[in-house]
C-alpha cells in the first residue's frame, strides 16, 4: 500500500491507503475528520466538495493518492480557533441551513466562489455557482442570502446581520 502525506487544515498527516481510496474516505476514516460528507457517491450532491490545491473539488471523486504533496482545507480547517471564518457565521445568521448535512460543501464551495470571483456575486452568480450542490430541506433563498452576506464579510470585515 503506498503512503499518503499531505497538509489537511494545516496539519501534517501520512498514512498507508490502498489506491483506491477516495480522499472523501481518507479525511473521514483515516483522519476522522467527518464534517465532510458522502451525500451520493456519484458526485452530484455537492456534500463532499474540499479545497484542495487552491481550488473547491468534490472528494468522492478523486483518489487520495492523487493529492499526495497537496494541502487540503476540510470545513473543520475554515474556522479559526472558536471564531467561525465569516461564511460560516453567514450560514449560522441568515439561515442557511436546516438539518445541516450539505453545509459543509455548500460552505465550502461559498468560499473559493467568492476567492475566485473576489466581491460580491450577484444572485444569478450564487446560483450558477451552486448548481453542483443539492439541498434536499430548502429552497436555497437563505443559502442565497447567506453566501451574499459572507462575501460581504469576507470583502471588508464587515459584521453580518441577518435581515
Amino acid at each position: 500500500m503506498p503512503k499518503v502525506t499531505m497538509t489537511v487544515n494545516g496539519k501534517s498527516v501520512s498514512a498507508d491507503v490502498e489506491t483506491r481510496t477516495l480522499l472523501v474516505e481518507f479525511i473521514r476514516q483515516h483522519l476522522r475528520l467527518t464534517g465532510t460528507h458522502v451525500g451520493c457517491d456519484t458526485s452530484q450532491c455537492g456534500a463532499c466538495v474540499v479545497h484542495a490545491g487552491g481550488r473547491a473539488i468534490k472528494a468522492c471523486t478523486t483518489l487520495a493518492v492523487q493529492w499526495d504533496g497537496a494541502e487540503i482545507t476540510t470545513i473543520e480547517g475554515l474556522a479559526d480557533g472558536d471564531t467561525l471564518h465569516p461564511m460560516q457565521e453567514a450560514f449560522r445568521e441568515h439561515h442557511g441551513l436546516q438539518c445541516g448535512f450539505c453545509t459543509p460543501g455548500m460552505i465550502m464551495a461559498a468560499v473559493h466562489m467568492v476567492e475566485r470571483h473576489g466581491g460580491v456575486p450577484d444572485e444569478k452568480t450564487i446560483r450558477h455557482e451552486l448548481e453542483g450542490n443539492l439541498c434536499r430541506c430548502t429552497g436555497y433563498h437563505n443559502i442565497v442570502k447567506a453566501i451574499a452576506a459572507g462575501a460581504e464579510a469576507m470583502q471588508g470585515g464587515k459584521r453580518v446581520a441577518a435581515e
